[in-house]
């Protein structure tokens, strides 16, 4: 039985200010207990080039997300590029490249962030996942503005 494969290339920019310095900015990425208060806790995290992000999760009955991510490139207090792959369940449902930008601004830090994936065979979209990172980075901004 032949599968019907298909692959939806895409990318997104979504740009948000937080009125907080790049270097407070960037270290909510780069701190293991810091993320995990706007990004779901890693099973693993090692927070450098060549280094991993790993999580498994998702809602109580709902699938099991995989998150499985590898540090491309670090410049500290300026940019953050990562490769992930993002399963649900034993399938495979997209693969990203995506680059985190921290600029200083008058205000704090204008961020920038780029996601450039490919969504497989129908079973994730594009519109889902800017939304869903949308959703990541206003609750980024929660968390920064409660440490304040």
């Amino acid at each position: 039985m032949n599968k019907t494969t298909s692959s939806n290339h895409s990318t997104f920019v979504i740009e948000r200010s937080y009125p907080h310095s790049p270097s407070k900015v960037f270290s909510a990425w780069a701190d293991k207990g810091i993320k995990a208060g706007w990004f779901s806790g890693a099973d693993q995290f090692e927070f450098r080039v060549g280094g991993r992000e790993f999580s498994r999760g998702g809602p109580d009955g709902g699938p099991v997300f995989t998150f499985d991510a590898c540090y491309q490139d670090i410049v500290p207090d300026q940019r953050i590029v990562y490769s992930y792959t993002l399963d649900m369940g034993e399938t495979r449902i997209s693969v990203s490249v995506t680059t985190v930008e921290f600029l200083q601004d008058p205000s704090g830090t204008r961020l920038i962030y780029t996601e450039q994936g490919v969504y497989l065979d129908g079973q994730d979209t594009p519109e889902q996942r800017e939304h869903g990172t949308k959703l990541m980075l206003d609750m980024l901004g929660k968390v920064l503005d409660g440490q304040e």
